[in-house]
């Protein structure tokens, strides 16, 4: 008989974390608290009180950083902070704090930094989880045996999917969760920053960031388009010819000469 291993489950929901992230304004630029974490923190905080389960918040950065106390008044009791340099990997840092624990939340992408929408993936495949995107909504099933998590995955054109899988497993909230974050002034003052030092990332396997100017992408030339409206319905429909010609034989010169010949025609160049 051979068996199978996997990753072990568990038959209740009792630790659940939730990675926040220092967001942007997006009009001023000024930092403020990620609304994709936010509504992560929000859903994580409604699991915890339906499960009494412990709860706590992570942000990998700078400690003093003023926009994590926004956390707090979310409904954050306590942030942990890793001291985690800004061009510095976070993600072993995450994983290396993540282990042991039930569920994880996060948003789907940073607002404005690394916005690269992989840490999710990365962490889930460092630890081993079951990683879930794109959540609206999230829903936890225990029994005897197992534990169940069910998430409502947002996808295009308005349709939804439900997905269900077994703890531990870690959630990528979408913005249009299904959440309305509650902003408490009494609980920005009562809650904390606690800043903790981690040890440093293995040199050999992180990847310095490149900073460049953005470049302009190259525009592709179209002639306007002259036809009517009806025209245009009817050749979506029917197969016609749009004209045009075919140079095959002749020198590179003569074949370049075609092509500067049409871009005049319809006006895309002025020479």
């Amino acid at each position: 008989m051979t068996s199978v291993s996997k990753t072990p489950t568990t038959n209740r929901l009792s630790r659940i974390a939730v990675l926040v992230s220092v967001g942007r304004h997006p009009v001023s630029g000024t930092a403020r608290y990620s609304r994709n974490d936010a509504a992560a923190l929000t859903l994580a905080t409604r699991l915890a009180a339906q499960h009494q389960a412990t709860l706590d918040v992570l942000h990998a950065g700078d400690s003093t950083n003023p926009a994590l106390r926004e956390y707090l008044a979310l409904g954050a009791a306590k942030v942990e902070v890793l001291a985690v340099a800004a061009c510095d990997d976070i993600a072993p840092a995450l994983t290396a704090r993540l282990k042991g624990y039930d569920l994880v939340l996060t948003g789907t992408r940073a607002e404005g930094t690394e916005d690269s929408g992989m840490l999710p993936y990365q962490l889930a495949d460092a630890l081993g989880f079951t990683l879930l995107a794109s959540a609206v909504d999230i829903d936890i099933e225990a029994d005897i045996t197992e534990a169940h998590i069910t998430v409502r995955q947002f996808l295009p054109k308005g349709l939804r999917r439900r997905v269900q899988a077994s703890l531990p497993a870690l959630v990528a909230v979408h913005p249009m969760a299904n959440t309305t974050p509650r902003y408490a002034y009494a609980k920005l003052r009562e809650g904390t920053i606690e800043p903790v030092l981690v040890s440093a990332a293995n040199p050999a396997k992180s990847n310095a960031w490149t900073i460049k100017p953005a470049t302009a992408k190259p525009v592709r030339l179209a002639a306007a388009e002259k036809r009517s409206g009806h025209a245009r319905m009817l050749s979506a429909t029917t197969t016609e010819s749009r004209g045009g010609s075919v140079v095959i034989e002749g020198t590179s010169v003569e074949k370049a000469q075609v092509i500067l010949a049409y871009l005049r025609e319809h006006q895309l160049v002025d020479y």
